[in-house]
């Protein structure tokens, strides 16, 4: 039987409420099971919630204070665990932090912005200063430190989330921060790459209509849940779930895929374009 391991409560908010709710559980003399026995929720999904891993459902946190007797404790402060899940990161974007930590694949298209899984601090802080540009600095910084805590999916062990990236030609010939700081944001990529946590492709800006050419998307599958696509606009986005969208979105990156170059040449073009600002040049474009 493999040994229990504590939960250390004092290293955030949702893992001192996952505590709260495992020792109740523990001293009532219940399994999982029968805290859930009522509820539409499994058990890992619990056992997430306890390792504060996962967001506690309102209906569940309910659900626990009345099996418990805990008078409201657990649905009083879901609200307060649900912030701290997201510091640094807006209201809409909750449910993708849940879901790209359970994701076993995860696929995005980007065609004027690097994903925040993959930005590096400069150029996460010069884009949220560009959509937010009176932002007090603490907030600033608490939003990059979110962005950076995300990208702690690719030091996982396990080889999980297979992670796929298109990208535009733009983004990388058309500089968003100085040489230097392009440089970087290009070698994180290919770094990345080499390391084989990640699969990028170019879609060439001369490449004439493609498709998704509209929208940037983020979509990603899961053991034990249907797949889900996010899309996002500058101050607002939305998950989608219905199987029939779903469906559309994906085929649509498939087709989006295939007039993409290989990842080979990608890679070769994003090193080579990062070398060329390390050394002050404008990278070439694909003609």
């Amino acid at each position: 039987m493999a040994q229990r391991k504590d939960i250390d409560g004092s290293i955030s908010v949702p893992t001192f409420y996952g505590k709260e709710l495992r020792w109740k559980r523990e001293a009532a003399g219940m399994s999982l099971e029968a805290l859930l026995k009522g509820s539409f929720y499994g058990k890992t999904y619990l056992s997430d919630i306890e390792r504060g891993e996962r967001r506690m459902p309102l209906d569940l946190a309910r659900h626990a204070d009345q099996v418990l007797g805990t008078d409201g404790f657990f649905e009083r402060h879901c609200e307060d665990v649900r912030r701290a899940r997201r510091a640094g990161h807006a209201a809409y974007f909750e449910k993708v932090l849940e879901a790209e930590k359970h994701a076993l694949t995860i696929e995005e298209w980007c065609p004027t912005l690097f994903p925040g899984l993959l930005q590096t601090p400069a150029y996460a802080r010069a884009v949220i200063l560009a959509g937010l540009p009176l932002s007090l600095d603490a907030d600033v910084e608490e939003k990059v430190r979110g962005r950076m805590a995300r990208a702690d999916l690719f030091e996982a062990d396990h080889g999980k989330p297979e992670y796929w990236v298109i990208l535009h030609e733009s983004l990388i010939a058309d500089p968003l921060l100085p040489n230097h700081d392009m440089a970087e944001q290009l070698d994180r990529l290919a770094q990345l790459s080499d390391r084989r946590r990640i699969t990028a492709q170019i879609v060439p800006r001369k490449r004439g209509a493609y498709p998704l050419m509209a929208a940037s998307l983020m979509s990603m599958t899961f053991a034990e849940a249907p797949p889900l696509i996010y899309t996002e606009a500058s101050y607002c986005g939305d998950t989608v779930d219905d199987p029939a969208l779903v469906m559309q979105y994906r085929k649509a990156y498939d087709r989006l895929r295939a007039v993409a170059l290989s990842p080979d040449t990608s890679l070769a073009m994003i090193k080579a374009a990062a070398e060329d600002y390390r050394n002050g040049k404008q990278p070439d474009r694909l003609e």
